[in-house]
């Protein structure tokens, strides 16, 4: 795990697009709204973004951003090829060291159906339902003292 650079835009978009499309029950929602599968830079140029690297090559990106002395996971997303292979928990662990130094207690993410296991897997508590631009979302917290 380390910091994302900028040069590595291109492959950060192209990871996030690749990942967001990943998923079948996600696909005809994104696509009718093709301006949500355009990764903005701004966590980048706010370093706010670590990468998953494994034999040289992207498979995996998470940013956060501090609100209110809560750190909330805004994206986690991970190389199709690479899914299910550890690079999500690897980022999630690296996200809670990250609070750690910090002080911080606390992660939360709105999460979408497809990936309510995998948070749940990772440690993330279900906190009810919410909406989202496209559609139904989870929040989740996850303690990061435990």
């Amino acid at each position: 795990m380390r910091d994302a650079v900028p040069e590595e835009i291109g492959a950060l978009r192209e990871l996030y697009r690749g990942s967001s499309l990943s998923n079948e029950g996600d696909r005809a929602g994104l696509l009718a709204h093709p301006e949500v599968l355009v990764w903005s830079d701004l966590a980048l140029r706010e370093q706010r973004t670590r990468v998953a690297v494994r034999d040289g090559r992207l498979v995996g990106f998470a940013t956060t951003i501090d609100v209110d002395g809560v750190i909330e996971l805004e994206d986690l997303f991970v190389d199709p090829e690479w899914m299910r292979l550890g690079v999500g928990r690897d980022l999630v662990v690296d996200a809670v060291a990250g609070a750690r130094r910090r002080g911080v207690r606390r992660i939360e993410v709105t999460a979408n159906p497809h990936a309510l296991t995998f948070y749940e897997r990772v440690g993330f508590e279900p906190d009810g339902p919410v909406d989202t631009q496209l559609g139904s979302g989870i929040r989740m917290h996850l303690d990061a003292t435990a």
